[in-house]
């Protein structure tokens, strides 16, 4: 019978660490730091979003600026997926996303022909 001796007394730095644990750590690495890039374009585009209450914003201008919002929140969305974080909740509130936004996100749109 062999005797394994508590993991309280094992060398924390004896631990072996695999070419695979260290890919996965640097892909942890890389996703965090793109879904903080992605909430920064979130945060511009939110932002952007208060020339709607100008009266002199057109209704192009309008929807430019919805649509340009709904495909940044899109993809942040996808990013956190990505993370793991499978609920958008959290983060509609957090960046204060409006309804309008939200309403088009994943809306494919033709290119308009001239």
């Amino acid at each position: 019978m062999s005797v394994k001796p508590p993991q309280s007394f094992r060398n924390p730095g004896a631990a072996r660490s695999t070419g695979l644990d260290i890919l996965e750590y640097e892909l942890m690495a890389e996703r965090a730091d793109a879904l903080g890039r992605h909430g920064l374009k979130v945060e511009k585009a939110i932002g952007a979003l208060q020339a709607l209450d100008d009266p002199e914003t057109t209704p192009e201008r309008r929807e430019a600026l919805l649509d340009a919002a709904a495909d940044v929140v899109w993809s942040f969305f996808i990013q956190r997926e990505m993370c793991g974080l499978r609920s958008n909740r959290d983060a509609i509130e957090r960046y204060r996303i409006p309804k309008e936004v939200v309403a088009r996100l994943g809306v494919v749109r033709k290119p308009v022909q001239i």
